[in-house]
C-alpha cells in the first residue's frame, strides 16, 4: 500500500524525462478500462515506466477499484487516506479528487512513484529500484544507506515488483525457455484420461481429479514452481511469448474477452504442433487440444521469479 513519505515533499518537483516510452504492455495484461491511462501515466518519468507501474496497481489492488485492506488502504492503487490527502490529484479535470476513481488514482500512484524518485535522483544505482524501495523504505533510508535498504521486506518489494514487470512489458525480444517445462509436460502426460473435476486439485480424496487451473499448478508444483490457484492469476508468472514462438512448457490462456487477462477462463500446457494438454470441462477428461481457437488469448512462460512475485491474494 501506498504511505507516507513526509520528509522529502517537494511540491511539483518532478524528474523529467523521456519515461519508459519503448516500454509497451503485453497484450491485454492490463484491463481495457486502464491501460490507457496506465499507457500514458506510466512514462511520466525516466524511473517509472508503464509495465512497472501495472505491477504496482496488479501488486496492490489486482486492478480492483474498490479494493480495501485492513490497513484502510482504499481503491486501485491502496493509498491510505493520509498519503491520498497529499499526493492525490484531479487526474481527469473534473473538479473531483476520488480516491475510488481511477481516472484519479492511476495518475496520483504515478504522479507520487516520480516524487520519490526526484527525492534520490542523485543516489547511485538503479533509478527505478531506488524509486520503489523509497515507495517502501521512504526516501530518507534510500539516501541514508545510498541505495536500496538492507532491510528485508523493502528488498523484497523491490524484487517482487521488478519480476513482475516483466509479465506486464511486451517482449522485445525471444523469451528464454523454461527449465522446468519438461517436468511440467512429463507430469501433465501422466495424467491423460483423467476426469475433469470443477475445484479440482488432484488430491486422494477428489480421486485425482483436476480443473484447468488445478492442473498446470500442480504441473508446475512437481517442478518447484507455485503457481496461484487460479488462471488469470496464472497468467502473469512469466513474461508473453508470441504465437510463433510458443515451446512446449508455455502455459496457453483462452478468454471470452481478449482484451482484460482478469477475464481469462481457461488454461492449459502446451506441447507443441499446435496442441495443449489441458482438463477442459465438466464431462470430459484430460486430453489433448488444439489451441488456435478464435478464444486464444496468449501464453506465458512460467518464471520461479515471476510466479513467487505473484500477490497470494488480489
Amino acid at each position: 500500500m501506498l504511505l507516507v513519505v513526509g520528509v522529502y515533499l517537494v511540491a511539483g518537483n518532478l524528474v523529467n524525462g523521456a519515461g519508459g516510452g519503448s516500454v509497451s504492455l503485453a497484450k491485454g495484461a492490463v484491463p481495457a478500462a486502464y491501460s490507457s491511462l496506465v499507457q500514458k501515466w506510466g512514462n511520466l518519468c525516466s524511473a517509472l515506466n508503464p509495465a512497472l507501474l501495472a505491477a504496482q496497481l496488479y501488486q496492490e489492488s489486482g486492478f480492483n477499484p474498490n479494493a480495501t485492506s485492513p490497513a484502510k488502504a482504499e481503491g486501485i492503487a491502496q493509498f491510505i487516506p493520509g498519503t491520498w490527502a497529499t499526493h492525490g490529484i484531479d487526474g481527469n479535470g473534473d473538479g473531483v479528487r476520488n480516491v475510488w476513481d481511477p481516472n484519479d488514482a492511476i495518475p496520483s500512484a504515478a504522479t507520487y512513484d516520480c516524487q520519490l524518485a526526484s527525492y534520490v535522483k542523485d543516489v547511485p544505482g538503479n533509478q527505478s529500484e531506488n524509486m520503489l524501495a523509497s515507495y517502501n523504505a521512504g526516501a530518507y533510508a534510500v539516501i541514508k544507506y545510498q541505495g536500496v535498504p538492507p532491510y528485508a521486506e523493502t528488498k523484497n518489494y523491490v524484487k517482487t515488483i521488478t519480476s513482475l514487470e516483466q509479465s506486464f512489458a511486451a517482449p522485445v525480444s525471444r523469451v528464454d525457455p523454461s527449465e522446468q517445462a519438461a517436468t511440467a509436460i512429463n507430469y501433465a502426460q501422466k495424467k491423460l484420461g483423467t476426469p475433469y473435476l470443477w475445484g479440482g486439485n488432484g488430491t486422494a480424496d477428489q480421486g485425482g481429479r483436476f480443473d484447468c487451473s488445478g492442473l498446470t499448478k500442480a504441473a508446475f508444483e512437481s517442478a518447484g514452481i507455485t503457481l496461484p490457484r487460479v488462471a488469470n492469476d496464472q497468467y502473469n508468472a512469466g513474461p508473453h511469448p508470441q504465437r510463433a514462438e510458443l515451446l512446449p512448457g508455455d502455459l496457453v490462456f483462452f478468454s471470452d474477452d481478449l482484451t482484460n487477462s482478469r477475464a481469462i477462463r481457461h488454461v492449459g500446457i502446451y506441447v507443441g504442433g499446435g496442441y495443449m494438454i489441458d482438463a477442459p470441462r465438466t464431462g470430459a477428461v484430460i486430453r489433448f487440444d488444439p489451441i488456435d481457437t478464435p478464444d486464444y488469448f496468449g501464453a506465458t512462460r512460467v518464471t520461479e521469479d515471476g510466479a513467487k512475485a505473484l500477490p497470494t491474494a488480489v
